[in-house]
């Protein structure tokens, strides 16, 4: 049975901005900011999969894309 969603997890650059990288496709991407760096991995992600067969990579057609933050806490 293939997923219906891609997981990707976000967290902090080692010197700024953020990472998002996916688990089951080779898509890695960044961002200064988190806005920035889900609109870069979903575009990633598109890109990554057009004029491919989702079947390739164990997805159905148009799968959603599952984001989870892994940020550290700022302390005051």
């Amino acid at each position: 049975m293939n997923k219906k969603s891609i997981t990707a997890i976000i967290h902090t650059g080692d010197e700024f901005g953020y990472v998002a990288e996916c688990v089951e496709i080779s898509v890695v991407t960044q961002g200064d900011t988190l806005d920035e760096v889900v609109k870069n991995l979903t575009d990633a992600v598109f890109l990554h999969l057009e004029g491919e067969n989702p079947e390739d990579f164990g997805l159905i057609e148009h799968p959603a894309i599952r984001f989870i933050f892994e940020l550290q806490p700022v302390y005051a």
